[in-house]
């Protein structure tokens, strides 16, 4: 299956245990967004080199598939823009070993914030890391 995000990066993988799971026995959506924003936070700070930021704007989920009970899944992100207080990225999260898609997000932005909230440029216009 060819990757629909060639330049996608997977960093963590979930084990999808009976807490994940709704009442129709698949994944949950509010257990992997939670994970989605964590991922994202981290992959951004990682970016960025700094932390202090927060998620600002989140596109359409795309819920194309779900995970069952014991399936491994991993979720990986990609930076699409520099903004100048801001970085957006995408991401993918997908079952481990079928690499089927489970849900696909095109943009999620995070703000650099000051110590009062407030954006404040970040000065970073490509990967630190």
């Amino acid at each position: 299956m060819p990757d629909i995000y060639p330049g996608m990066r997977f960093f963590s993988r979930k084990l999808i245990k009976p807490e994940d799971l709704n009442a129709h026995g698949t994944l949950f959506g509010g257990s992997v967004l939670a994970w989605i924003d964590e991922e994202a936070a981290i992959y951004v700070i990682c970016q960025l080199g700094k932390g202090n930021i927060a998620t600002k704007f989140m596109s359409e989920i795309d819920f194309v598939s779900s995970a069952k009970l014991g399936d491994i899944i991993e979720i990986g992100m990609e930076t699409v823009d520099f903004g100048t207080t801001s970085i957006t990225v995408k991401c993918e999260v997908r079952e481990k070993f079928s690499k089927s898609t489970i849900i696909r997000i095109d943009k999620i932005v995070f703000v650099h914030l000051d110590e009062n909230g407030r954006p404040i440029p970040h000065n970073i216009s490509k990967p630190v890391n």
